[in-house]
C-alpha cells in the first residue's frame, strides 16, 4: 500500500531526476512546468482536472473533490490565464491539498510562497478567468503527451515533475534507492580524482579525434 506520509521526505530527497531515471519510462512532464516560487516542492496523489481555456470553475470543483494528500493536476490547455491564486490556495490548504500542477497560469506568487503552497505551472499570468464550464474531475488527462490518472504519485521539485503510475510505485521507489546508492559510490570515486570516463566506463564508447 502506498503511504506518502511515510515516504514523502524520502521521495523529495531522491528527487524528480533520480525517480525519472530509475523508472526507465517517460514519466516526466514537459519542461515548461516550473515552480511558481523558488523552493516549491510537493509529493501527493494526483486528482486530474480538465478546465476550459480561460475558465477556472473546474478548479473550484476540484478543491471540493480533493482531500488530504491530494495534488490537483490540471489541464488548462496551456492558456496563460491566472487560473489559481491566493484565495484558492488558502481554500485548498484547509482541505489538506498538497499542491497544484497546471498546464496554464497562476498568479499571486508571493502570497503562494508565503503560504508555502507549492504550485507548478506553465506560465505566470494575472489575466482573469470566467466561470462557466464545470470541467471534469478524476478523469484521466493527457498533459503534453503524458497520461495522468487518478491516484498516480506526483513528485515535483525545482528540477521538474514526475508522475509515477500507482501500479509501479513500489518498483520505482526500490530502483530509485538502488540508483541513489550507486551514485553515492560514484561520488566517492570522483572526489578521489577519478574522471567520469572511467567511473561510468565511457571509454568503451570511443575516443575523440584530437589535433
Amino acid at each position: 500500500m502506498i503511504d506518502l506520509d511515510r515516504d514523502a521526505a524520502e521521495l523529495l530527497r531522491l528527487g524528480s531526476a533520480t525517480l525519472y531515471e530509475a523508472s526507465r519510462s517517460d514519466c516526466f512532464l514537459d519542461a515548461a512546468f516550473r515552480p511558481a516560487w523558488d523552493g516549491a516542492q510537493l509529493v501527493g496523489r494526483a486528482v486530474p482536472v480538465t478546465a476550459q481555456q480561460g475558465d477556472n470553475l473546474a478548479l473550484h470543483h476540484g478543491i471540493e473533490a480533493a482531500g488530504p494528500g491530494d495534488v490537483l493536476v490540471v489541464d488548462g490547455g496551456g492558456a496563460p490565464f491566472g487560473y489559481w491564486g491566493e484565495v484558492m490556495a488558502v481554500a485548498a490548504q484547509a482541505r489538506g491539498i498538497r499542491g497544484l500542477i497546471i498546464d496554464g497560469g497562476v498568479r499571486d506568487t508571493a502570497q503562494l510562497a508565503a503560504l508555502g503552497f507549492p504550485a507548478f505551472s506553465t506560465s505566470i499570468s494575472i489575466r482573469g478567468t470566467i466561470k462557466k464550464w464545470p470541467g471534469t474531475i478524476g478523469v484521466s488527462i493527457t498533459l503534453r503527451g503524458r497520461i495522468v490518472q487518478c491516484g498516480d504519485v506526483v513528485v515535483a521539485d525545482r528540477d521538474g515533475v514526475v508522475v509515477l503510475p500507482a501500479g509501479r510505485y513500489d518498483e520505482v521507489l526500490s530502483a530509485s534507492r538502488e540508483r541513489a546508492d550507486k551514485e553515492d559510490a560514484y561520488m566517492e570515486r570522483l572526489r578521489t580524482g577519478e574522471v567520469t570516463l572511467d567511473v561510468y566506463d565511457f571509454r568503451r564508447l570511443g575516443a575523440p579525434i584530437t589535433s
